[in-house]
């Protein structure tokens, strides 16, 4: 019997959700260009949490911007979910959040006039899907709100407001959820809340987590902190992160 040829065997590599490579951001402004980002690398594992971390003005939300494909970068490449985000023109990038993607921002973001079942429908009523209000209302009640279905967003509290934002960000089942200071705005009991309703929920549907935060003890619950300092990724945390595993 002969044996297989392990030479011939081909090796599978896994790509990353998120591949940053030498990315840079640089904005005209009255006094003179500004880089924003400056040679930025970055790789995030698929079902990875990750925290982000670092002083005002380090380029955290423009980092998650540009990983969302809302802000285009002057130069290097950048692949989130097998897509190369330089190749896609705006329609292109919409389809691409709208299919990938959720966000969750500090300001809330909900749209006033509607209530809090219409906003988590949304994404989903844009991606046509025939359920989508059976599906936010299931997201709803996933996040404690089945009693505010029919209620506006001034109608809520802000944890409320923040839960149903993290609802419409899950609801389209994303591969990437990107989430900027989501208790920024919140009382620290309400943030804890939040913050546990946020790692459950990505941890039961293998949702990779990029998560900014100024809270070095929230960062510390991801898989690694990344370190940003003006505009370039200071520590990516790896190292970290293969020393606990070996300690586990």
């Amino acid at each position: 019997m002969s044996r297989p040829d392990s030479a011939a065997t081909p090796i599978v590599e896994i790509d990353p959700m998120v591949d940053i490579d030498d990315v840079h951001l640089r904005l005209d402004s009255a006094a003179g260009p500004v880089n924003i980002l400056r040679g930025m690398n970055l790789s995030v594992d698929r079902g990875e949490r990750v925290g982000v971390v670092g002083p005002s003005g380090s380029g955290k939300s423009t980092m998650m911007m540009v990983m969302a494909g809302l802000e285009r970068p002057s130069s290097g490449r950048i692949r989130v979910a097998g897509h190369d985000l330089g190749g896609l023109n705006e329609d292109g990038l919409a389809r691409f959040r709208r299919d990938h993607v959720g966000i969750v921002f500090q300001a809330f973001h909900l749209v006033p006039t509607m209530t809090a079942l219409e906003n988590v429908a949304i994404p989903l009523e844009f991606a046509g899907a025939p359920d989508a209000f059976d599906r936010a209302r299931a997201g709803l009640e996933a996040v404690g709100l089945k009693h505010r279905l029919t209620h506006y967003p001034g109608q809520l509290s802000g944890g409320e407001q923040q839960r149903v934002a993290i609802a419409r960000a899950f609801v389209a089942e994303p591969s990437l959820l990107l989430a900027d200071e989501p208790t920024g705005n919140l009382d620290l009991e309400t943030g804890a809340h939040i913050v546990e309703l946020l790692f459950g929920l990505a941890e039961r549907r293998g949702t990779t987590l990029v998560l900014i935060t100024h809270d070095p003890a929230l960062a510390e619950r991801c898989d690694r902190t990344v370190k940003l300092m003006d505009g370039r990724i200071a520590d990516d945390g790896r190292h970290a992160a293969r020393g606990l595993a070996v300690e586990a």
